[in-house]
């Protein structure tokens, strides 16, 4: 059986477990889309792995754009001063030319230098060799974009319980923080560090929607969220209103914030019509990896008010509008407009 794939999560916690363990490896090839794994890798062992006094001669940081491969091995090969390890720490390592070239140093690490290299906006292939080499000495982290709500939800849950947080959050909020900020995991962390701070010491932490709309702003009856929920239950009044007040107060939301949720759910839709019959809650948790009857009521009240046939004209019509938002075939129609042609299509 094919061992399971680790998480971003998972090799993020496990990483970050040895080093407070005081387990440092020699080489930390750190990649991906999502930027938060990286940075707070990255940041520990800037911050941890020397002592305050002896960061002056051994803490070095390079950036990609301005050193080759060669630089950065002959940096790693020096000896520390004055200490037991050295950091080489290598910032945008995505904008060298030669960066495959420091798998000669992967051959021969050495033991007192701690070698993080953090490449940002995407991943090297697999099948490269400074990759293998990484990880058979070191520490790769891949961390990837969470895309789904439901992986949203699940990471903010996990972030407020941490200690010194221990806090839990609505049903309904944490799905409009999901839907409203997305997989943007530092923005995510800084407004729900906002909200954590908010609370008197001592006090029981239950993140509501109306903590939500005072602290981060989000509107608790004019969000995505909303939007979304007046969509499937056919409220064209409330949808008309949420998306004018979009319109009108265009930091709020949006068609850029709207397009991803309602493909999103119009795609799950879809798949959801495969399950096997009967279609029940339990068919729809299984057929779409849901860990919740919670999150099936929707999909099953959407079943009821959209055919088959309808869900994939509603889906060819979100490409469409999200085609024509970036300018393609377009010269006129406002973000706006798209949005209320959008809204009427779905809901006729």
């Amino acid at each position: 059986m094919a061992e399971k794939k680790q998480s971003s999560a998972e090799a993020y916690k496990n990483i970050m477990a040895e080093l407070q363990a005081g387990k440092v490896a020699p080489v930390y090839l750190l990649m991906g889309e999502e930027s938060y794994y990286i940075d707070k890798v990255c940041e520990y062992i800037t911050n941890n792995v020397l002592k305050e006094e002896e960061k002056d001669f051994n803490l070095t940081v390079l950036y990609g754009s301005d050193v080759s491969a060669r630089q950065v091995m002959d940096q790693a090969r020096r000896f520390p001063m004055m200490a037991e390890r050295q950091v080489v720490v290598v910032k945008e390592a995505q904008s060298m030319k030669d960066l495959e070239e420091m798998e000669q140093y992967m051959d021969k690490p050495i033991a007192s230098t701690v070698l993080v290299v953090c490449y940002k906006g995407g991943t090297i292939d697999g099948r490269k060799k400074i990759t293998a080499k990484a990880q058979s000495i070191g520490r790769v982290l891949v961390s990837d974009p969470l895309r789904y709500d439901r992986d949203i939800i699940a990471f903010l849950t996990s972030y407020i319980k941490q200690p010194g947080y221990e806090a839990t959050i609505d049903p309904r909020a944490a799905q409009v923080v999901a839907a409203h900020i997305g997989g943007d995991l530092k923005r995510l962390t800084s407004e729900l560090d906002k909200v954590m701070i908010s609370f008197p010491p001592g006090a029981k932490r239950v993140i509501t929607s109306d903590i939500i709309e005072q602290k981060i702003g989000i509107s608790k009856q004019y969000n995505v969220f909303e939007l979304r929920d007046a969509l499937i239950n056919k409220d064209a009044v409330k949808a008309h209103r949420i998306a004018k007040y979009f319109d009108d107060n265009p930091k709020s939301g949006g068609l850029f914030a709207m397009i991803p949720q309602v493909f999103s759910f119009y795609q799950n839709l879809m798949l959801a019509y495969y399950a096997p019959r009967p279609i029940t809650e339990s068919a729809i948790m299984s057929q779409l990896g849901l860990k919740s009857p919670y999150a099936t009521r929707d999909y099953i009240t959407a079943m009821r008010n959209f055919p088959a046939r309808k869900t994939i004209e509603i889906i060819s019509k979100i490409r469409e509008i999200d085609a024509r938002s970036k300018g393609l075939d377009n010269v006129n129609t406002t973000p706006g407009d798209l949005m209320k042609e959008l809204v009427s299509f779905i809901l006729n």
